[in-house]
Order: C-alpha cells, then structure tokens, then sequence
C-alpha cells in the first residue's frame, strides 16, 4: 500500500492551496481517508476526514469553514482545499487511509496507512 502526498508549498497569509493524495494497492472505496497534520515540535494532530463514499466530512474546529476535504474514488484520490490559510496551518501535511469505520476518525491511531507528508509553509 502507497499513499502519495503533494501539493504543498509556500504561500502568503489569506492564500489558497490544495493538497492530493494519491493511493495504490489497496481498494481505495473501502477506506475512510484523513488528513493530519504536524508542526515543528508539537504532535500530529487532526484536520479532517472523509468516509469511503464521500458523504460524511469532519473537520478540527481550527481549519472549519476553511479547509474542505473531499475524495474520487475514480482516481483513487482524496484531496484537501486550504482557503484563507495563515501562519498556524504551517506544518507538514498527511494522507491516511483506515479501515476503522464505526469510530476513530480523529484518531490517528486508527488509522493504519500513511502517506510521506507534503510541506506547507504560510508566511505572514
């Protein structure tokens, strides 16, 4: 199982950014899909999470109404939209895949794959 992260970058307070994550070896539609993320010295904490058909999303209070993740089970993808980012969404950004459907969504823990990260830097 590979679980391949990109679309990270530098870009300015109130910018925008959207992250892919592409999967492979495994059926992707089986699996609810997160995204965490990491800043330098802190733990890797939720961001948001999407079930294997699309129709349930949760976010952490901190990027709601910001950032919406969604998914093309086609493509077996799943992305993350990052709109009116500032400096605290700066940190490493991760893909993960788990086949925990009934509880765990926000718990990194349930989750069994994990993608390489992608860097995201906001500057103020």
């Amino acid at each position: 199982v590979q679980l391949q992260a990109s679309g990270g970058g530098s870009v300015q307070a109130g910018g925008s950014l959207k992250l892919s994550c592409v999967a492979s070896g495994l059926t992707f539609s089986n699996y609810r899909m997160g995204w965490f993320r990491q800043a330098p010295g802190k733990e890797r904490e939720f961001v948001a999470h999407i079930s294997q058909n699309g129709g349930t999303t949760g976010y952490s209070q901190s990027v709601k109404g910001r950032f919406t993740i969604s998914r093309a089970n086609t493509k077996n993808s799943v992305y993350l939209q990052m709109n009116n980012v500032g400096p605290e969404d700066t940190a490493v950004y991760y893909c993960a895949a788990s086949q925990i459907i009934l509880s765990g969504a926000r718990d990194p823990s349930y989750y069994g794959y994990w993608g390489q990260g992608t860097q995201v830097t906001v500057s103020s």
